[in-house]
């Protein structure tokens, strides 16, 4: 909101005189897929990463549609399961030099520094 303000001089003194001006913002939420008005914020997670996405009814629908099987047998966990602040576990611990070691052995390609791929770690789980 703006305010102006300016004296005036008059017989009783100086008299105040404010001028107010006001401003209205109006935020229009559209769909994020098509582009339609009166969409709502949808928040979902997936791998653990949160995402959220402005859905109108129609696709909302969709969306909701497309995930109940999955919601009706998955487990719902609450947002502080597991965050003790170490990080997520990532199941057994495995000596990666080893892994490493091993998937060189067999041709498959792994990198000398980081994280090692899951599907290479399945193959050495699965093998030893």
């Amino acid at each position: 909101m703006a305010v102006r303000q300016r004296g005036v001089l008059t017989e009783a003194g100086i008299v105040w005189i404010m001028s107010v001006m006001a401003r209205s913002v109006a935020v229009v939420v559209t769909d994020d897929i098509d582009g339609s008005p009166e969409a709502e914020t949808v928040t979902f997670g997936l791998d653990g990463t949160t995402y959220e996405i402005d859905l109108a009814e129609a696709n909302r629908t969709k969306f909701n549609a497309a995930f109940a099987p999955y919601i009706e047998a998955g487990r719902r966990i609450s947002r502080t399961r597991g965050r003790s602040g170490a990080g997520r576990s990532s199941g057994p611990k495995v000596d990666n030099t080893a892994v490493r070691a091993w998937a060189k052995e067999r041709g498959l390609q792994v990198s000398e520094r980081g994280r090692i791929s899951a599907e290479v770690l399945r193959q050495y789980e699965a093998g030893n």
